[in-house]
């Protein structure tokens, strides 16, 4: 739960790991998100797919980053742990944090995004604010068969 994380001060006393303070983050985790595991020291890999990703996204906005990149943030889980992480994202967007969210479920992205700009080919084709734009347009621009002019101009 604190892969990546293991140099803080607060998980590592020199080079020794605190695990007293991992542990703890450890069990806020699986509260705070959820998670089903028969305990902390379960190795994560031994986890169903949709708890796997609450550790994940626990471990990853657990100390409230100033900017989140969340890939597929929700894939793989059920109807109420997708609200929940849904919720969370959006709690982080008001307190000012930057997400850049890169998801393949457009209702996820429609519903979630003050912005979303959209990529065709390695290439931003379209960039739309909240509402500008519905699922059947935005699919025109993922397949490429709609660009915004502007925008090509604009780079070029």
């Amino acid at each position: 739960s604190i892969l990546g994380l293991h140099f803080y001060k607060e998980f590592s006393k020199g080079v020794f790991l605190n695990y007293e303070k991992i542990n703890s983050h450890a069990e806020k985790i699986v509260k705070e998100f959820d998670v089903k595991t028969p305990n902390i020291k379960t190795p994560i890999r031994n986890l169903s797919g949709g708890n796997q990703q609450k550790v994940v996204v626990g471990r990853e906005i657990s100390f409230s980053p100033d900017f989140l990149i969340a890939s597929q943030p929700t894939r793989g889980l059920d109807i109420g742990a997708t609200e929940f992480i849904h919720q969370l994202l959006v709690n982080l967007r008001n307190q000012g944090k930057a997400i850049l969210l890169v998801s393949a479920d457009l209702d996820e992205i429609l519903n979630l995004s003050d912005r979303i700009l959209v990529m065709y080919n390695g290439e931003i084709v379209g960039s739309f604010i909240e509402g500008e734009v519905d699922e059947k347009e935005l699919g025109y621009y993922m397949t490429g068969v709609k660009r915004q002019k502007e925008l090509k101009e604009a780079l070029t």
